[in-house]
């Protein structure tokens, strides 16, 4: 199977150690010895950070997407470098070099692409580009709720839901550089164009993300037992 794997910058360079890094890099070579493997890394509080000086300095929203884009990529790179041989040296800029380095036979890792798209989104785009057989949201929340849990203590969770629901349920996030929400709603309106079969889960321990994919790649009914998170269905 191809899998694309997006993980939040919140996950992966939360404090910037090195062990998140080597974490995730020892799951994806466990994972790729049976499957292909893209993954898009976010750009977290670091991307956010220089995202509000730039605002602060008169810098425009393009220009604050180019920052956390930057930022994202130096992501790319620390993984990469945690994955060593594992992993294709240089990310990919945009779809098409994805799609052209996948036939080396590596991880690839990639960040943002271009202004007004998140990195959720572009993990959305690549997937119904690349015509990949499943997408993972790795984030910093447990999966989709029906209104900020950090906000709201009667927010619900879902733990299945369609991709209408979810389009539905993210089109009040404001779409400005750096905003944090679980999808995004560029992402949610890819998925649901292509009903792409889509797991949106809390990655911090990349181990689990590991199982949750190798359980759902096996197609059993047991599934439940290690998912958490939401299962977004066509």
């Amino acid at each position: 199977m191809l899998i694309i794997l997006s993980v939040g910058g919140s996950i992966l360079a939360k404090e910037l150690s090195p062990d998140s890094f080597l974490g995730y890099a020892n799951a994806l070579k466990e994972l790729a010895k049976e499957h292909d493997i893209v993954v898009i890394t976010g750009g977290g509080a670091a991307a956010r950070d220089y995202i509000n000086v730039a605002r602060s300095t008169g810098a425009n929203e393009v220009e604050c997407d180019y920052i956390g884009i930057d930022i994202t990529r130096l992501n790319a790179k620390l993984l990469i470098s945690a994955l060593g041989d594992a992993a294709y040296p240089e990310p990919p800029k945009d779809y098409k070099q994805a799609q052209e380095v996948l036939s080396s036979g590596k991880i690839i890792v990639m960040g943002g692409v271009i202004p007004g798209q998140t990195t959720d989104a572009v993990a959305a785009i690549l997937t119904e580009y690349l015509r990949a057989d499943m997408l993972v949201i790795s984030t910093a929340v447990d999966g989709v709720y029906s209104a900020d849990p950090r906000k709201d203590p009667q927010a619900i969770k879902y733990d299945t839901m369609t991709a209408k629901q979810l389009v539905n349920t993210v089109m009040t996030t404001e779409m400005k550089a750096g905003s944090k929400s679980p999808v995004d709603p560029l992402a949610a309106k890819i998925i649901e164009r292509c009903k792409i079969e889509t797991i949106v889960m809390e990655g911090s321990d990349p181990q689990n993300v590991l199982k949750v994919i190798m359980q759902e790649s096996e197609n059993n009914e047991d599934k439940k037992e290690v998912y958490l998170g939401t299962r977004i269905i066509g």
